[in-house]
């Protein structure tokens, strides 16, 4: 009888979380990732594309953007199959701990390895990245 109760109260409870997702304002949620949308757009997210169009040499930029391209997809994909397992099994607090530790490691290779490109040209840019 325990078991069927807490298992009746648990499923009992889930319905009312799915309930309360769905009655979110849907107007808002729309204009919040709108809101998100437009802000990276017009902030970091144009960022990577052009340096990556500065760092590759001529020869080789067309096709070393579009792998770069596909395996910017392929993670976008992977983090966004797997982030609602993390957030069920790791909890939201080891989640984005994982992430804030990843964006810290990104940051320190970004200071260490990406050259800065501000005033040069293509050409200085990749004399640069060819030297030792």
């Amino acid at each position: 009888v325990q078991d069927k109760l807490d298992e009746a109260q648990f499923l009992d409870f889930k319905r009312n979380q799915i309930t309360n997702f769905i009655s979110v304002n849907a107007t808002l949620v729309l204009v919040a990732i709108l809101l998100y949308v437009a802000a990276f757009a017009i902030s970091l997210g144009p960022v990577m594309w052009t340096l990556i169009s500065e760092v590759f040499p001529s020869k080789i930029k067309g096709i070393a953007i579009s792998v770069v391209g596909f395996f910017n997809s392929l993670v976008s994909f992977s983090v966004t199959q797997i982030f609602p397992w993390e957030l069920t099994n790791l909890g939201p607090t080891t989640t984005f701990a994982l992430y804030a530790l990843l964006s810290f490691i990104a940051i320190l290779f970004v200071y260490r390895y990406v050259i800065e490109t501000k005033g040069k040209t293509l050409e200085q840019v990749e004399e640069l990245l060819i030297r030792p």
